[in-house]
């Protein structure tokens, strides 16, 4: 029996330090041997958000500990790993370069070879750790830093078909609560509020929602909230704000959703219609039942990664490693990091009010 591939990978892109390793079965699928991520709220719950270089001192502080950790409880030994990978970006450049140097070294001294893995990537694909899943697909990424459908065509090949051109929607989420004073971090907590809450209490704004095509915008909805959060009176009133915020966020993506549903089959006509949803804020359960529901309106099948998989983790990052690692597609150890790094390198980059919809 031949020998399966055991990857190493490694995550510090933002605030989470986390260590993963993954191999496969006789049938190719993926096996998350351990996935040990380290949160650092508490390094910054007093700020209300990501300060970079305390993010960095911790992500110093412990990633030693982490990789060890996960190469403990994976059953493995470190002569058994075949190839580390580690986030190159995009991300805070202080966070990445310490996962970044910290692989490159592990690498070099184990003599294994490196594979520099895009974050965003890591979600693209996050899915297959828990589902078989063939190209092509529709992917539409919602995190802290990103909002975007994608056509996956291959592994590296993608297609943008559109982005915020402000907010990402993690970012919203988190703003917003901010605005309603909820301890750090927020974002992932509106969705709890919201059950309390009217949504049809405030009337609220959907930016571009009729042009664009499936392009986003979040800044004049977190602007709208900010206006009506002064004068919030009551505990009822912020749980009515967060409730129609969550729905006024559904609505945007249903609409917007179907427009890339049409993008996607006018470009690849595919005979299976898959529409994939990851990053952080595919955790979010109210949008999970309503792009469900949606996919079923229309005949696709809906795919997500377990929930523990939304957020940043390693698993991800080891799992786009393993699929570098069949095919041979290893990296120099002066690979820069990349603090911006596009999945689709060929689509302009969109920012700001300006920008032609």
């Amino acid at each position: 029996m031949n020998k399966k591939p055991l990857i190493l990978g490694i995550e510090s892109s933002c605030d989470e330090t986390a260590a993963s390793l993954v191999t496969e079965n006789e049938q190719g699928i993926p096996i998350v041997l351990s996935n040990i991520v380290s949160s650092q709220e508490d390094v910054h719950k007093e700020f209300g958000g990501v300060v970079p270089e305390l993010a960095a001192r911790s992500h110093i502080e412990k990633i030693d500990w982490i990789v060890k950790k996960a190469i403990n409880k994976s059953g493995k030994k470190i002569d058994e790993i075949d190839a580390i990978a580690s986030t190159a970006g995009p991300g805070l450049i202080v966070c990445l370069s310490v996962g970044l140097s910290f692989g490159k070294t592990f690498a070099f001294t184990t003599n294994k070879p490196f594979i520099a893995v895009n974050h965003l990537e890591g979600h693209a694909l996050s899915p297959k750790l828990n589902s078989k899943l063939d190209y092509p697909y529709l992917l539409l990424l919602i995190s802290g830093g990103h909002s975007q459908y994608l056509s996956v065509q291959a592994l590296g090949k993608y297609k943008r078909l559109g982005t915020t051109i402000d907010d990402a929607l993690g970012e919203a989420f988190d703003k917003t609560a901010k605005l309603l004073e909820i301890e750090f971090p927020g974002g992932r907590k509106i969705e709890v509020l919201a059950k309390k809450g009217n949504p049809e209490k405030f009337e609220l704004p959907k930016p571009i929602i009729n042009k664009g095509g499936c392009n986003l915008s979040f800044a004049g909805l977190k602007t709208a909230v900010l206006k009506i959060s002064k004068k919030i009176k009551n505990d009822q009133e912020k749980f009515d704000l967060a409730a129609s915020f969550q729905k006024t966020i559904e609505e945007i993506l249903y609409k917007k959703t179907i427009i890339a549903f049409n993008e996607f089959e006018k470009m690849n006509n595919p005979k299976e219609k898959k529409f994939v949803v990851a990053g952080g804020v595919a955790a979010n359960k109210k949008i999970r039942a309503m792009l469900m529901k949606l996919c079923k309106e229309k005949d696709y099948q809906s795919i997500f990664p377990p929930i523990e998989l939304c957020g940043d983790n390693a698993a991800m990052i080891a799992m786009v490693g393993l699929e570098k690692f069949k095919l041979k597609l290893f990296n120099d150890l002066d690979y820069p990091a990349k603090p911006r790094w596009q999945l689709d390198e060929d689509a302009a980059f969109l920012k700001g009010a300006g920008v032609q919809l």
